[in-house]
């Protein structure tokens, strides 16, 4: 088999796939990208650290712009969300410890407290269709952890990525605190695509991605801190004091720091248009719903990313030829990005930083298809 240059398929679709459309370059990242891209290019500059390096302005990034943007005392950048949510439990993690988390929480939150020697307790949620996370159950799942242990820390996803509710973070916070457990937010949904300050919520760790919401190739991910926590997660190498172990000595060698960077100024303007983006994501679901695809989660939604749910679909998808794929592939034919395939009676997508009229062209697709398989 011959290897070379290969194009992506869907480059020129509409992409409406939650993953993506917070990631993708701005113009000068996609410079950078170019500029930067040969193997651990930054580290010509290195003397030790990566946020000490001066030229190129890492330091300046690392130590001033990400925790003011952040609202933190402390920014490190790691190698994606699930690398600093790592990081944060293996620092505070004890024997037998427990973590706090929320059930709507990504799996890497529960893979990451796996592999940090943590025992896991989640916070339900209140089920179909609203999926919400109550600030008052953490009160009811923190006393019930601390019988069985020491609870180290807690986490909230913020929004999730299944439905993408905004659950009441600062009551939550509050909550924790009254329990003296530190609250970590998990925002690779939110960092880079709306205002979030991790002071003003009230919580001790935020988690950014940059490749998911930074306008940042990947993997890349932010990790802010309250200054009273710097000391147990910047602990230094006994044999090689430069390095910080939590994070394995260095973590973005390269293009993916400098298209972060690079990008940084597009992404602290863009917040700024926050409002629009909801009103947008509202006057989508609004019109899904003509078509009897309901969106699921908190309703007004507050976030771009939404979850839908369509029984016409689904029963579409059981009496047509390879019907699990037939939506994929009739997006597929229309330049429509996003969807996973397989999935027809429960999907989600994201309208970020797409016009009013590619999102037309979006639901008139899902009209076409309806219209088309209807019997």
């Amino acid at each position: 088999m011959a290897f070379g240059f290969i194009e992506r398929q869907t480059k020129n679709f509409i992409n409406i796939d939650p993953l993506q459309t917070g990631g993708r370059l701005s113009e000068d990242a996609k410079k950078a990208l170019l500029e930067w891209g040969d193997g651990y290019s930054v580290c010509d500059f290195c003397t030790g650290r990566l946020e000490e390096i001066k030229k190129p302005p890492i330091y300046d990034f690392v130590n001033d712009a990400l925790p003011e943007f952040l609202g933190c005392d402390v920014a490190r950048i790691t190698n994606g969300a699930r690398e600093a949510k790592f990081a944060v439990m293996h620092a505070l993690s004890k024997r037998d410890g427990w973590i706090v988390i929320d059930s709507n929480a990504h799996y890497t939150s529960y893979v990451a407290a796996e592999r940090a020697g943590l025992n896991v307790a989640e916070v339900p949620n209140t089920g179909h269709p609203e999926f919400r996370v109550e600030p008052g159950k953490y009160a009811d799942v923190i006393e019930e952890t601390r019988r069985k242990g020491e609870v180290t820390l807690a986490v909230l996803t913020y929004p999730d990525g299944n439905y993408g509710n905004l659950p009441d973070a600062e009551n939550i916070a509050k909550i924790c605190h009254d329990y003296d457990v530190p609250l970590l937010l998990n925002c690779a949904y939110a960092v880079g695509r709306m205002p979030v300050k991790m002071k003003e919520i009230g919580a001790d760790f935020i988690v950014g991605s940059g490749h998911k919401s930074m306008a940042s190739a990947g993997p890349i991910g932010v990790l802010g801190f309250r200054e009273e926590y710097a000391e147990q997660l910047l602990k230094k190498s006994g044999k090689y004091r430069a390095k910080e172990i939590e994070f394995l000595g260095c973590t973005a060698r390269g293009v993916t720091i400098m298209t972060l960077i690079a990008s940084f100024p597009h992404v602290v303007e863009r917040i700024k248009q926050w409002n629009e983006e909801v009103k947008k994501a509202r006057w989508f679901a609004r019109r899904m719903g003509e078509l009897g695809i309901e969106q699921l989660g908190d309703r007004p939604h507050n976030h771009d990313l939404m979850f839908f749910e369509s029984e016409r679909l689904y029963k579409i998808s059981k009496r047509v030829k390879k019907g699990r794929y037939f939506l994929y592939r009739e997006l597929k034919k229309r330049k429509i990005h996003g969807i996973k395939p397989g999935l027809t009676k429960h999907f989600k997508l994201s309208t970020y930083m797409l016009s009013k009229d590619e999102l037309e062209i979006v639901i008139d697709a899902f009209d076409e298809i309806l219209r088309r398989h209807s019997s």
